[in-house]
């Protein structure tokens, strides 16, 4: 492992995000379940429904349908930066493509749309 990949992983959101969450679980006491602060946000992006035509051609238009880039940055042939996928960095990334897979289908099947530039 090489000290940029190294640095990357420490420095990774979802890395903190662990840590965090046994920080707190420490402190409650030694639960077996985890302790989920994004779960208020999960349920509310799992429970919102599509039931308006401009609501989800908006939603189609601003979630990718692909996880967005993934770069690296080389000076004289070395890597000096690597840029993760940006679906990694969000923790709520499977919400989002769910809620946006429900607005696709709600254009499709209810109102008869083609999806096809949304793909």
């Amino acid at each position: 492992m090489n000290l940029v990949q190294h640095t990357f992983e420490t420095l990774h959101l979802r890395f903190w995000w662990t840590r965090l969450q046994q920080v707190l679980q420490s402190i409650v006491g030694h639960q077996k379940s985890k302790i989920d602060l994004l779960f208020p946000m999960r349920q509310w992006l799992d429970n919102m429904n599509v039931d308006n035509r401009a609501f989800a051609h908006r939603l189609c238009k601003m979630i990718p349908s692909q996880c967005p880039f993934e770069r690296e940055v080389k000076v004289l042939g070395r890597t000096l930066l690597k840029i993760p996928p940006m679906c990694k960095l969000n923790p709520l990334y499977d919400e989002v493509i769910a809620l946006r897979f429900r607005a696709m289908c709600y254009l499709a099947d209810n109102c008869g749309e083609d999806i096809s530039t949304y793909c």
